[in-house]
């Protein structure tokens, strides 16, 4: 970027002079009539020349570097809901920063710069037992037209897990069934009915199916940047 900007410049300088130089040979007999050196009128186009480039690098001011060190913070907020029961591993989301990033008191990321990001993990728990899990990362972010890569850390989020409630059914299930069947068949009748209210208190547990997990919109997510990143400013 600096390199074609300076040649930019200079191209301008010298295309300036070429006019100034061309302009002044039709006067060249002129000049040399009333006395004027010839290498006078080189050095007034090199001067114009030069004061065309200086002006137009003092308009152009130079890109200073700015990094990001590896360990810093960057908050964002999810742009929509993710969840184990739409997102597979690997599938891109998008957020947006939600607290300016400072660099020696300078702010180098500004409120809503754009990140992007992907699902690392996403699985539901069983359906007796285990935790669902989802778990999501930082790929990019984009400022002032240019993207920038990253690798962040990784937010996972679990459910919680069920198998203690459906321990619990299985258990109350077989006690009720117990206790119906005592009142109908005696000690005989218990025992079928244990078996047949822990069935049934399987079968409940199982019912209330896979616990997911959710990440809505807006969601405010931390992650730390592993690596530095290098902004031109």
């Amino acid at each position: 970027m600096k390199t074609t900007t300076l040649g930019w410049i200079v191209c301008t300088a010298l295309a300036i002079g070429a006019c100034n130089s061309s302009g002044t040979s039709g006067t060249g007999s002129t000049a040399t009539a009333t006395g004027t050196k010839p290498a006078t009128v080189a050095e007034t186009a090199r001067e114009k020349a030069a004061d065309a480039l200086s002006a137009a690098a003092s308009v152009v001011k130079p890109r200073r570097e700015v990094e990001l060190a590896a360990g810093t913070t960057v908050a964002v907020r999810t742009t929509h809901a993710l969840s184990t029961v739409s997102n597979r591993t690997h599938d891109p989301f998008t957020a947006t920063l939600d607290e300016p990033v400072v660099v020696n008191d300078v702010e180098v990321l500004p409120r809503g710069t754009k990140f992007t990001g992907h699902v690392t993990t996403s699985d539901a728990s069983g359906r007796l037992e285990g935790h669902g899990e989802l778990g999501i990362t930082l790929d990019a972010f984009e400022v002032k037209g240019e993207r920038y890569p990253v690798e962040t850390s990784v937010n996972t989020r679990q459910s919680a897990g069920h198998k203690k409630r459906n321990t619990t059914a299985i258990a109350g299930g077989a006690g009720v069934g117990a206790l119906i069947g005592g009142i109908a068949g005696g000690g005989k009748g218990a025992a079928i009915g244990a078996a047949v209210g822990a069935g049934a208190g399987t079968g409940a547990a199982a019912a209330t199916g896979k616990q997911n997990v959710d990440i809505p919109a807006e969601t405010r997510v931390r992650f730390t940047l592993k690596d530095p990143v290098t902004i031109l400013e």
